[in-house]
């Protein structure tokens, strides 16, 4: 016991002494957050509209006020021929031109919808898709405001369950947690194991009296308890500056956190055992595990959409199920009956993993 607190306490130093790692442990996570909660987020906000309004009525005038009072679009335009639309949208100024028809106040008196047009820049078509869903719903509310019955007789109630405002932070911070942890965890892990081949420590550590088991621990342990801090620090982050809310039990994304981060850690295990420099455990670090995350978690990129064969391969990445077991700890606020296959996936890795790595780092002792 005392040789494995003398050899944490060594991994401690070399992290500690070295700022740029410092400043990869740390300043990545909050970097990450930030960027992903606020700069790529997906909600649509402030959105700059075109009015093209042919009748330019009181009734006309009552829906642009309700559009341009919301927080989703900013009327930026008011427009008197088709013609300035395409203009507009050539120079980058608007995302939609909304068309009032000139029957627009006749249909409304009669309390029925006037067909309005609606027409936006399908360069980016999910922006395009996102930007017409508020529309519609915003023009909803005003028919239904003024008691104006539907084409078909009836307005349906749309509803957005766990996050009724499009947030984009519910869908990111999972998905960032996901990713900073794995990078964190087997990026650290392996160059630090792979720096003692190159200096040449790793021959005083072969012929050491310390098990295999106990030199794994040795070197995760100084990272397992980084995590946990860049953990915390993530959750801190995304309570008080995203407004996310951790609808579940605490412990159990802690837990589930812990499981997670240990495999990870035996993953950079297990890239340092098979390589001999630093520069190509942080590339096959990189590659093999943050492109198959980014790419096959479902974080950027459904995985229903994905090919068979994609999605069986999903399944054997654990930054999967620690997806989404964080988002329905968080979001959904679910409770282990609901997981407890997912965290069952994990554990099952983590074991499978740290008998790989025993067992290597055994044939490389011999």
């Amino acid at each position: 016991m005392k040789q494995l607190f003398t050899f944490v306490r060594k991994e401690f130093y070399h992290v500690l002494r070295d700022r740029r790692t410092l400043l990869i442990l740390f300043g990545m996570p909050i970097v990450q957050v930030l960027l992903f909660g606020f700069a790529l987020s997906t909600e649509v906000k402030n959105t700059k509209i075109g009015i093209l309004d042919y009748e330019k009525s009181q009734n006309s005038l009552e829906l642009v006020s309700k559009i341009n009072s919301n927080q989703y679009f900013e009327v930026d335009k008011n427009l008197n021929a088709i013609h300035e639309a395409e203009d507009a949208f050539k120079a980058g100024q608007i995302n939609m031109i909304v068309v009032i028809p000139h029957n627009f106040s006749e249909n409304f008196i009669h309390g029925k919808k006037a067909q309005l047009q609606l027409i936006t820049d399908g360069t980016d078509i999910n922006m395009a898709n996102q930007i017409i869903n508020f529309m519609n719903n915003i023009v909803n509310d005003f028919y239904v405001e003024n008691h104006v019955q539907q084409l078909s007789g009836a307005i349906p109630e749309i509803r957005m369950l766990y996050n009724p405002q499009l947030k984009g932070a519910p869908n990111f911070v999972p998905g960032v947690m996901a990713l900073i942890l794995l990078i964190i965890c087997v990026l650290m892990t392996a160059i630090a194991i792979v720096r003692e081949k190159e200096t040449g420590t790793m021959e005083v550590l072969l012929v050491s009296p310390m098990k295999p088991s106990i030199i794994i621990l040795a070197k995760t342990i100084p990272y397992f308890i980084l995590s946990m801090i860049i953990l915390i620090s993530i959750i801190l982050l995304s309570v008080t500056l995203l407004d996310l809310p951790i609808n579940g039990s605490l412990l159990l994304l802690f837990f589930v956190s812990i499981i997670f981060i240990i495999t990870n850690l035996l993953i950079g295990v297990l890239i340092s055992i098979m390589t001999n420099t630093q520069q190509n455990a942080m590339l096959i670090s990189l590659v093999g595990t943050m492109l198959p995350t980014v790419m096959l978690s479902g974080f950027m990129f459904p995985i229903e959409n994905m090919p068979v064969l994609l999605q069986a391969v999903a399944n054997i990445i654990p930054a999967k199920w620690y997806y989404e077991i964080v988002k329905n700890i968080m979001i959904k606020g679910t409770g282990i009956e609901v997981i407890w296959k997912h965290i069952l996936v994990l554990t099952v890795s983590m074991i499978i993993l740290f008998v790989l790595a025993v067992k290597k780092f055994k044939i490389r002792l011999e």
